[in-house]
């Protein structure tokens, strides 16, 4: 059986900053919902907006685009930020599955949400 290695330090973890973004307006948030999601491979969602989730790819590879923005293609260890109520014009699973985990900032009385707009 291996033996564990000693512990290290606290000093000789490493932190790097992979996503600063300015939630506008403000939100109160009083919770946080975290929810794994899973999408087979091929998979679009369409047009749509959300509440304001902050995520990070698992698995897979995601076309990633918000209206008016470039394409975006998000893969393992990649995070993104979905204003509240801006549209997002694609977020397509490409070749394999994907996992994705889905942070909600939410009020007391306030579920994560979708909507689907017809244009």
């Amino acid at each position: 059986m291996p033996e564990t290695p000693p512990p290290q330090p606290f000093s000789a973890a490493t932190r790097a900053v992979v996503q600063d973004v300015r939630v506008s307006p403000a939100k109160h948030t009083e919770r946080i919902q975290t929810r794994r999601i899973f999408m087979p491979a091929g998979t679009a969602a369409g047009l749509h907006t959300h509440n304001g989730p902050v995520g990070s790819i698992v698995s897979g590879s995601v076309a990633y685009r918000l209206e008016d923005e470039p394409l975006v293609v998000l893969r393992p260890g990649d995070v993104f930020f979905e204003p509240e109520a801006v549209r997002i014009a694609q977020f397509d699973a490409l070749d394999e599955d994907v996992v994705f985990l889905a942070h909600f900032l939410l009020g007391s009385d306030q579920d994560p949400a979708i909507e689907f707009p017809e244009n």
